[in-house]
């Protein structure tokens, strides 16, 4: 096996020596994509590693037997305990709790406790590193800054909660010029140590409250972040980031609404005022979208990317899938993806993204946040709402307290879409709009699975 490993990566991986005794156990809590690849890394440096998983199902059996060939051995249907006698080190996905009793009694017994960020951070720390977090946007925004620099001939891997997990790029070592990484709350947390040349926070709403206990512990773990990165991006516009400027004065600010490092002038998208490129130029839906932009094109710059090749990566990026992602047409009616939409404030900007009156499919599996605003945007733009999953009681509730009626059930996205197409058809809606405002785990995997469905879904009923 040994053969087929590059040079690169095994000197990576042999770094690992001086924080893991040779063949010392490892164990990798959390078979999802983060965590195979962390044990893959590991197992390559030439650790025993185990990976545990809570779960047990047939797709993770097939994990496990992908795995068993790099000496990988799996734990199924089980929380982690620590019970390796010479366990030195726990890494987390993060879709592990931090709090995890399993990994408390290894942080008690002195072991080493970090996520698969902080895990590729040890060996990549030599590498120009962009961040973006926030609430609501760092997709859209990591994304676009990925491709901005790839315009500018840059090699800049876009990784982290976009879905490809960090620990990747150990196992295709490159001299990568930059690594564009979206964090998520959960990837921060158990990654303190990572220090970013570049760090952006696009928005601050509450969300992962059951997770983080508090809106200060949620908004901490997020400045965290910003806190230890060489230059700071944040978005002037978001009212929670923007009455925070004194605390931030050596950041380069963004705004739609003012005068900031990067903002609009007339028709232009300007830096320090300096006309950059035309608004109509951004192929991006919703004012949101915007600011995004803004973002993206603040971080490019601090990267050292000329205006030119800001200008024409802006203007070539059509956006990402899952995120207000337009899949199709049929019979008059549009159909848009935005199961990336996991929360109200997402969904509320999703919803005035698109032309009214549309048709909406929501639900999942419920997340605490300040509903009021997005109940009011659908009674105002909605001419019906499909519900699905878990919040379908609770979302059927709070729409009929609103004295909302056009409310109909269908549990399933398979009944789903056919129901909310005939409700376009006879209510003379331009779109239908599936923007959950809900987490995906009542029904799938992650966001991810869940637009796939619908997408293919449509490709049905079109054909």
């Amino acid at each position: 096996m040994s053969r087929s490993v590059g040079k690169n990566t095994r000197t990576l991986a042999w770094r690992w020596c001086e924080v893991v005794p040779f063949m010392a156990a490892v164990a990798v809590v959390g078979a999802g994509k983060s965590g195979q690849a962390a044990a893959r890394w590991l197992a390559l440096g030439g650790r025993r590693v185990v990976l545990w998983d809570g779960r047990d199902s047939e797709a993770l059996r097939v994990v496990a037997g992908a795995l068993a060939p790099f000496g990988v051995e799996a734990v199924l249907g089980r929380e982690f305990v620590p019970e390796e006698p010479d366990l030195s080190l726990v890494v987390v996905s993060p879709g592990v709790r931090w709090d995890h009793p399993g990994l408390v009694a290894a942080r008690a017994r002195g072991v080493t406790v970090t996520g698969e960020v902080g895990l590729a951070w040890e060996s990549l720390s030599h590498r120009r590193w962009l961040c973006v977090t926030g609430t609501n946007g760092k997709t859209t925004t990591t994304a676009l800054v990925g491709h901005i620099l790839k315009t500018a001939g840059l090699r800049a891997p876009v990784c982290g909660n976009i879905g490809r997990p960090v620990t990747d790029l150990l196992l295709e070592p490159e001299d990568y010029d930059w690594i564009v990484a979206e964090l998520s709350s959960f990837q921060i947390e158990s990654a303190q140590g990572i220090r970013p040349e570049v760090a952006v926070w696009t928005t601050f709403t509450p969300d992962h409250l059951n997770r983080h206990g508090t809106l200060e512990r949620y908004a901490a773990i997020k400045a965290g972040l910003l806190m230890q990165a060489r230059r700071a991006v944040l978005n002037g516009d978001d009212a929670y980031l923007g009455a925070r400027r004194s605390a931030w004065p050596d950041a380069w600010w963004t705004s739609t609404q003012a005068p900031a490092a990067v903002s609009l002038a007339g028709k232009d998208i300007c830096i320090e005022n300096r006309p950059v490129l035309p608004v109509s130029a951004v192929r991006l839906p919703g004012a949101h979208n915007l600011q995004n932009v803004l973002m993206a094109v603040a971080a490019c710059h601090l990267t050292g990317v000329g205006d030119a090749a800001i200008a024409s990566g802006v203007a070539s990026f059509i956006g990402v899938p899952h995120r207000l992602e337009a899949v199709g047409e049929y019979r008059g009616v549009r159909f848009i993806n935005d199961s990336k939409a996991t929360n109200y404030d997402a969904a509320l900007v999703g919803l005035t993204a698109v032309p009214a009156p549309s048709v909406l499919i929501a639900g999942g599996q419920a997340k605490t946040g300040e509903s009021g605003p997005w109940l009011r945007a659908i009674a105002e733009r909605c001419a019906s709402v499909v519900l699905i999953g878990e919040a379908a009681p609770l979302f059927e509730k709070w729409l009929r307290a609103q004295d909302y009626r056009a409310v109909y059930t269908a549990h399933t996205l398979e009944r789903a879409v056919p129901m909310a197409f005939e409700q376009a058809r006879a209510q003379g809606a331009q779109c239908v709009l599936f923007s959950p405002a809900c987490a995906s785990f009542d029904q799938f995997r992650n966001f991810e699975e869940r637009g796939d469905r619908f997408r293919a879904l449509i490709a049905a009923l079109a054909s």
